[in-house]
C-alpha cells in the first residue's frame, strides 16, 4: 500500500458498497469471491452523509463534533457488517475497509475510478414507492462508473421475508411453507 492510501496501480481492486443490509452482505460475499478469483484486493466501502441542516441544533451546517461522531458511527457500522459477513476468519483476501463521506453512488464511483477495478453493488429489493423516494445506488453506479459494475440481486430468502412481513402488516394469514418455498412438510 502506498503512503497515499491507494494501492499500487497494478493491483486489481474489487470495490463493494456495504450498508449492513442482507442485500449488501450478499454483495460483499460475491465481491470477496471475485477478489479471490482474480487475485485482487477487496475494498469494502460504507458511504455516509451528514445529517441535514434542519436536524442540527441551530439549523446550520453540522458541527465538527457531530460530523466526527457520524464518521465514527459509520466506521463501527462497517466493522460490524464485516464481522457479520466473515466472522473472525476474514474474507480470505487482502481487504481494506473505507468510510467515505458523501452520497453512496457517487462515493463508490469515485473510489472505483480505475478501468481495471470491479465495482460490486447490491440491487436491493425495491417497490415503486421506495424507487420514487430514494434513488438507486446500483443504477447510479452502472450509469457513471469508469469500470465494470457487477450488480448482485438480493438473496431469495430476503424477498420471502419481505413478503411475509407485508402479509403480517396487512393481517393476512401466513403459511410457514411460504417462507421456505414449500419445503416444510405438513405434520
Amino acid at each position: 500500500m502506498h503512503p497515499s492510501g491507494m494501492p499500487p496501480s497494478g493491483d486489481r481492486r474489487v470495490v463493494v458498497g456495504v450498508t449492513g443490509s442482507l442485500g449488501s452482505l450478499a454483495a460483499l460475499h460475491r465481491a470477496a469471491a471475485e477478489a479471490r478469483r482474480t487475485g485482487g484486493q477487496l475494498w469494502a466501502v460504507l458511504a455516509w452523509d451528514p445529517p441535514p441542516a434542519e436536524f442540527t441544533q441551530h439549523g446550520y451546517l453540522p458541527s465538527v463534533p457531530l460530523l466526527e461522531a457520524c464518521r465514527r458511527a459509520a466506521g463501527l457500522e462497517l466493522a460490524s457488517a464485516l464481522r457479520t459477513a466473515f466472522g473472525n476468519a476474514g474474507p480470505g483476501v487482502p481487504m481494506d475497509g473505507l468510510v467515505s463521506r458523501g452520497a453512496p453512488g457517487r462515493a463508490l464511483v469515485e473510489i472505483a475510478s480505475r478501468e481495471d477495478d470491479l465495482l460490486v453493488v447490491g440491487t436491493g429489493h425495491r417497490g415503486r414507492l421506495h424507487r420514487a423516494l430514494f434513488p438507486s445506488v446500483a443504477r447510479y453506479c452502472v450509469a457513471h462508473a469508469a469500470c465494470p459494475v457487477l450488480t448482485v440481486p438480493p438473496p431469495s430468502m430476503l424477498r420471502e421475508l419481505e413478503a411475509a412481513s407485508r402479509r403480517n402488516a396487512l393481517r393476512l394469514p401466513l403459511d410457514a411453507r411460504e417462507l421456505d418455498g414449500g419445503r416444510i412438510s405438513e405434520m
